[in-house]
């Protein structure tokens, strides 16, 4: 089937979608409903020397690599940004990420406040940042309990750390706290709607009113 739409010299650069939050406040979990739903949304692989949790593949969830591996590419630049979280490093390659924006591409990032900062020194045109607020911290302990994934020491270090995380908020361009999910989702989606939307991110807009007014 043939497409008859008129060509449009308009074009967009992509973005770069950050979701933060404490563990267990379901950022992850929304970034998935996202990136299910959204053929226009990548999601950015970060390097991290952490092993793999059960049920993660090297490439898709995270590029698993050793220390010397992540220094050297701190060192030599190859990342936006990088940060040590409960003793391991997690970084964010930089090649994939630029290319895809200039494609038109949106990327999302599930990085800590840390990260989100060194994105914002490097690229802010680019960024939209999202904090995630869970609805209560009985509630945040709950869900960490519930994954099943961490020792009951773990949990305790992620509690411990949420308070500070959290006290990072004004930072960010958004606020969703996370009641039920669905309705997180919803918010978020509107959030990029508007956002892709906004005239620095119209590659050739210029050119395209000035051919609009020259016909008038």
């Amino acid at each position: 089937m043939s497409d008859n739409r008129p060509f449009s010299p308009i074009r967009r650069r992509g973005l770069m979608l950050v979701l933060s939050s404490p563990s267990g406040a379901g950022k992850t979990t929304i970034a998935r409903e996202l990136l299910a739903t959204d053929d226009k949304l990548d999601m950015s692989v970060s390097a991290t020397t952490r092993p793999p949790r059960p049920g993660e593949v090297k490439g898709r969830d995270y590029h698993f690599v050793d220390i010397a591996t992540f220094e050297r590419m701190v060192a030599a630049g190859e990342m936006l940004e990088h940060a040590k979280v409960f003793d391991n490093y997690y970084g964010t390659p930089a090649k994939p990420v630029r290319e895809a924006l200039a494609s038109g591409k949106d990327v999302l990032f599930d990085i800590d406040w840390q990260g989100t900062q060194q994105l914002g020194q490097s690229a802010r045109g680019d960024l939209v940042s999202i904090f995630i607020l869970p609805p209560a911290v009985e509630e945040l302990e709950r869900r960490l309990k519930s994954r099943a994934q961490d020792s009951d020491e773990v949990v305790r270090k992620r509690m411990a750390k949420a308070g500070d995380e959290m006290s990072h908020w004004p930072e960010y361009d958004y606020i969703v706290v996370n009641h039920h999910l669905d309705s997180s989702v919803a918010s978020v989606k509107a959030i990029l709607a508007a956002e892709r939307l906004k005239r620095e991110r119209q590659v050739g807009l210029p050119d395209f009113v000035n051919g609009l007014r020259s016909k008038t």
